[in-house]
């Protein structure tokens, strides 16, 4: 019986739909059918929230995922972040720091890669500046675009604390960046690992183990019979 590809799975799927469902939000908000594009950004947020809980629960976290949960994540906040600040010139600002964060976040990330070394998963702090991100963009969007409301004060409180969280982010992102690079541990190497599975290799660990498992069982004493001929 063939392995099942443990890639194929649901989180990996509603890391999809996240992405699919990108085009239609901005269709949706651009040709002004702000409930649909609202409704399209909520089915992403809900998958968003799913995805990571069935892979934490039913132990479905794969490489693959880890690649397209941080990449649907970013087209979707890149996709509402364009399309608020089209029409909400102040948002501008804020837009540029993510496209910053994100682009060096990109360029570390194929670092580690040329390397040979994994990239990290998403930490604590990047969900939090997501959810700040997103909090800040639709306050600011509903006061003054559904209520005709706009408070200077209010606005520059909610781009000062998520700008600076976002920095936060990158920063502490940067210190995993630096410490994976120069680490020799063998879980932070992708090369070690392909290797050993091109090559139907063990893992050193499960090897050591062995090694230090065989040292500890005691040695038959010799016979007298053949001590004696061996004297």
């Amino acid at each position: 019986m063939k392995n099942k590809n443990a890639n194929l799975n649901i989180p990996n799927l509603l890391s999809f739909l996240r992405i699919l469902l990108i085009a239609p939000f901005v269709a949706c908000y651009l040709t002004d059918h702000t409930v649909w594009a609202w409704v399209m950004l909520g089915l992403s947020g809900i998958s968003d929230f799913l995805d990571g809980k069935i892979a934490r629960s039913f132990h479905q976290i794969t490489d693959l995922g880890k690649v397209l949960d941080p990449v649907a994540d970013k087209l979707t906040q890149g996709a509402v972040a364009v399309c608020l600040a089209v029409k909400q010139p102040m948002l501008w600002p804020l837009l540029g720091i993510f496209v910053l964060k994100e682009l060096l976040m990109l360029i570390a990330g194929m670092i580690l890669i040329k390397n040979k070394k994994r990239p990290c998963a998403a930490k604590w702090y990047g969900k939090v500046a997501t959810i700040l991100f997103y909090i800040s963009f639709v306050t600011i969007f509903a006061l003054k675009a559904i209520w005709h409301y706009q408070s200077i004060t209010l606005t520059g409180i909610l781009l000062s604390v998520t700008a600076g969280f976002m920095i936060y982010a990158f920063i502490r992102y940067f210190q995993v960046f630096v410490q994976i690079l120069r680490s020799d541990d063998p879980k932070d190497s992708m090369h070690i690992q392909l290797r050993q599975k091109e090559k139907g290799e063990r893992p050193e660990t499960l090897e050591k183990l062995e090694k230090q498992a065989a040292s500890l069982i005691p040695k038959r004493p010799m016979k007298q019979k053949q001590w004696k001929e061996e004297r």
